[in-house]
C-alpha cells in the first residue's frame, strides 16, 4: 500500500487530518511506521516454530465471533499465540509512560491491557490455550514453551490398523 507524502510549508502550521489525534505531522509519520502484525519477535519465534514442524495460521481470528487476531493460531490443538509488545501491552519491565500526553496514552495501554485480559478469557472458556509472552523473551525460549504445549495439545490422528485377512 503506498502512503501518500505529508508535506506542510513552514509558512503553514501544520493540522491533523481528521479524526487523527496525532501532535505533529512527524509524530503522525512515527505512529504509522509502528508494525502491527509481522515484528521481528513474531518473525523469530514462527520460523523456530516452523523448523520444528509445526504449521499455523499467522494473524488471525481463534474463533470466528472473537474480533481479535491472535499472532499464531494453532486450530486442532486450539491454542492461540499472542507475543506481546512492552510498551504497547504494558511489559511490568519495560512499559515507561510518555512524556508527550501521558494520560491518553496511559489510558490506551490500560485499555490494551482489559483487552487482553478478555480474549484470554473468552478463548479459555471455548476451551483454547493462550499463551502470550513478551516481546523481550528470546525467541528461542518463547518457540520452545510453544512446540512443547501444541504438541501436547495435538489431536492425535486416526492410525488404520491393517489386520490380516481371516
Amino acid at each position: 500500500m503506498a502512503h501518500r507524502s505529508e508535506t506542510v510549508s513552514d509558512s503553514q502550521p501544520w493540522s491533523p487530518p481528521e479524526g487523527s489525534w496525532a501532535s505533529s505531522a512527524a509524530r503522525r509519520r512515527n505512529m504509522q511506521a509502528i508494525r502491527s502484525r509481522d515484528t521481528k519477535p513474531e518473525r523469530l519465534i514462527r520460523r523456530l516454530v516452523h523448523a520444528n514442524g509445526l504449521r499455523y495460521r499467522v494473524s488471525t481470528r481463534p474463533l470466528p465471533g472473537l474480533r481479535r487476531t491472535a499472532d499464531m493460531v494453532f486450530r486442532p490443538a486450539k491454542v492461540a499465540v499472542f507475543i506481546d509488545g512492552c510498551y504497547w501491552h504494558g511489559c511490568p519491565e519495560h512499559y515507561v509512560s510518555p512524556k508527550t500526553n501521558p494520560g491518553y496514552w496511559s489510558e490506551k495501554v490500560k485499555r490494551n491491557m482489559e483487552r487482553d485480559r478478555d480474549t484470554d478469557q473468552q478463548l479459555s472458556e471455548a476451551g483454547w490455550l493462550v499463551l502470550r509472552f513478551w516481546e523481550h523473551t528470546p525467541a528461542e525460549e518463547s518457540a520452545a514453551e510453544i512446540i512443547r504445549l501444541v504438541s501436547d495439545r495435538r489431536p492425535l490422528r486416526q492410525m488404520r490398523v491393517s489386520r490380516p485377512d481371516s
